[in-house]
């Protein structure tokens, strides 16, 4: 009975195989997508309204452009430093003040920001003929138009170079001029500013310690006097420094320091 119904079962299973749907299947419609209507798409258009244009006018005898004076302004800028150290006299200045604070035994009075304020500001003064000369010279007439860039540069470096050469001495400029792959020229004013401003730096390096060396003398003096008075009365355990300071700045208040040392620096380059 059982083998009679399995193959009843097998012929309606097959019969309903080829008919061509499975056993138990529907047959369900498929739904429908609503259209969802979106925004219009815009249409490319001609773009006829003005335009932004960048103008790096690099004419050579028009005034300069606006990009053109940003670019030079940024570019003094970042250069500033090097410029103001290397080819001013702030090398001499600060390097004076800070063995003169040394000399003293005050390590941190007065403080660095006092010795630069005051070194940089001397310097302007020191430079005030000549910033004046490459400001009339090269940069105005690059402002107005009347010259180009490079003839602009070779007329403010004339003054500054001018001033580098009348305080560097004669064997720093003959021993980087023998060295130089550049031919020697026969006026010592036909050097390139890459000669001139290592021999300059060179010389006030020179000019500083020479100054700084002086300054050390007395106060030296007044340390060997105190560390012999207190060898004599046996204090060996008292440290010098702390009897010869006060004398040291007693001393350096009454010849009133910072300005000898100040009119010192001015004059040496007057």
């Amino acid at each position: 009975m059982f083998v009679k119904l399995a193959g009843l079962m097998a012929v309606i299973l097959v019969g309903l195989i080829a008919l061509g749907g499975p056993v138990g299947a529907q047959t369900f419609p498929e739904p429908s997508i609503p259209e969802v209507e979106g925004p219009p798409v815009p249409t490319p258009q001609e773009n006829t309204g003005p335009r932004a244009v960048i103008d790096v006018d690099l004419s050579q005898g028009e005034a300069p452009s606006q990009s053109i004076i940003i670019i030079l302004g940024l570019t003094l800028l970042s250069i500033a430093p090097s410029l103001l150290i290397l080819t001013t006299s702030f090398t001499r200045m600060v390097i004076v003040l800070s063995i003169t604070r040394n000399a003293l035994g005050l390590q941190t009075i007065p403080p660095n920001q006092v010795v630069v304020g005051l070194a940089l500001f001397l310097s302007l003064f020191v430079m005030a003929p000549t910033l004046s000369k490459m400001n009339e010279e090269g940069l105005q007439p690059l402002l107005a138009g009347e010259i180009s860039q490079g003839e602009a540069f070779e007329a403010a470096s004339g003054p500054l170079k001018t001033f580098m050469l009348s305080n560097t001495r004669e064997g720093e400029l003959a021993m980087l001029a023998s060295v130089s792959p550049e031919p020697t020229p026969e006026r010592v004013e036909d050097l390139s500013l890459t000669t001139v401003i290592p021999a300059f730096v060179l010389s006030e390096l020179k000019s500083a310690f020479i100054i700084g060396f002086v300054i050390f003398i007395p106060f030296l003096v007044i340390d060997l006097v105190v560390s012999s008075v207190l060898m004599s009365l046996g204090m060996m355990m008292l440290p010098p420094v702390f009897v010869s300071l006060p004398f040291k700045v007693l001393l350096f208040v009454m010849v009133d320091g910072w300005t000898l040392i100040a009119k010192t620096l001015l004059e040496s380059y007057m």
